[in-house]
């Protein structure tokens, strides 16, 4: 829901943007690259920024692919960035993974030898 109202605000301010420049002062040119610029910036705001937030903290969703040949194990917050820890049968290890805002920065932990899925 307030992904869809951070859209909406997005939208509302490309279409004010459109209607000041376009409309009332007819510099078309302007508004148009106004309205990009106004739609980049949230983009990347929503992406870099936004997007793991509303996750968390407002009830969102959002989607990661367990990697071929792996086995999902858990996943776990830190701040507000997702942890996710998967299992290579293959390498013997384990994998903690990092998704932090907009994949800029992820962290990495391997643990080697490292078999949860093994029966006793």
């Amino acid at each position: 829901m307030v992904t869809y109202l951070y859209w909406f605000l997005v939208a509302a301010l490309m279409l004010g943007a459109l209607w000041v420049f376009g409309f009332v002062m007819r510099k078309w040119g302007v508004a148009l690259i106004a309205a990009a610029l106004i739609f980049l910036v949230g983009l990347t705001a929503y992406y870099f920024h936004f997007q793991q937030i509303f996750v968390k903290r407002f009830g969102g969703v959002m989607s990661i692919d367990v990697p071929q040949g792996q086995h999902h194990i858990g996943v776990t917050w830190k701040d507000d960035n997702l942890w996710v820890e998967n299992y290579d049968p293959v390498s013997n290890t384990c994998e903690f993974r990092e998704y932090s805002r907009g994949d800029l920065l992820q962290g990495r932990v391997i643990i080697k030898n490292c078999n949860p899925l093994k029966q006793p």
